[in-house]
C-alpha cells in the first residue's frame, strides 16, 4: 500500500478522533504492531500497548479532551503535527498542553511516534496531593 499525502493526513485525523473518544481499538488499529512511542519527557520507547495504558489514565485523570491542531504536514512516509492539548484535570481545572509530534508511516499504519511536550499542567494535581511527580508511565 502506498501511503500517499491523503492517507497519511487522513491517518493522522483518525488517531486524534480516536485519541480524543478513548477508543482504544481504534488507536490501536492506528499502529503497527511493532510500533514505538517515545516522549521526550521520559525517553522511554513505549509498546503500543504500553502507549493505550496512557489513554487510559488520560480518561480516568481529565475529562473534556479535546486536540486543536494548528499545523499538520505530510512528508514521504509520515507526518509532523503541532497541535495544543486541552482538558480539565479531575479536579476541575482546565488546562492546555502545546505539542509536536513526529510520525513515521509504513503500509497505512504509524510505526513511530515521537512526541515533544511538558506533561506538568496536567499532572500539577496528583504531584501536589501526593507530593511527589506523578508521571503518566506509571499508569
Amino acid at each position: 500500500m502506498a501511503d500517499t499525502e491523503q492517507t497519511i493526513l487522513a491517518l493522522a485525523a483518525r488517531l486524534l478522533t480516536a485519541i480524543e473518544t478513548v477508543n482504544l481499538d481504534e488507536i490501536r488499529r492506528c499502529y503497527c504492531e511493532d510500533a514505538r512511542i517515545w516522549h521526550n519527557f521520559d525517553n522511554i520507547d513505549q509498546t503500543v500497548e504500553e502507549n493505550l495504558k496512557t489513554f487510559l489514565w488520560m480518561q480516568g485523570a481529565m475529562s473534556d479532551i479535546k486536540y486543536d491542531v494548528r499545523r499538520r504536514f505530510a512528508f514521504p512516509g509520515g507526518y509532523v503535527q503541532q497541535h495544543v492539548l486541552t482538558a480539565k484535570r479531575a479536579d476541575g481545572k482546565a488546562f492546555a498542553i502545546p505539542a509536536c509530534v513526529v510520525v513515521t508511516v509504513k503500509d497505512g499504519r504509524i510505526s513511530r511516534l515521537e512526541e515533544y511536550l511538558d506533561p506538568a499542567p496536567a499532572l500539577a494535581p496528583a504531584a501536589s496531593a501526593t507530593g511527589e511527580a506523578a508521571g503518566v508511565e506509571s499508569a
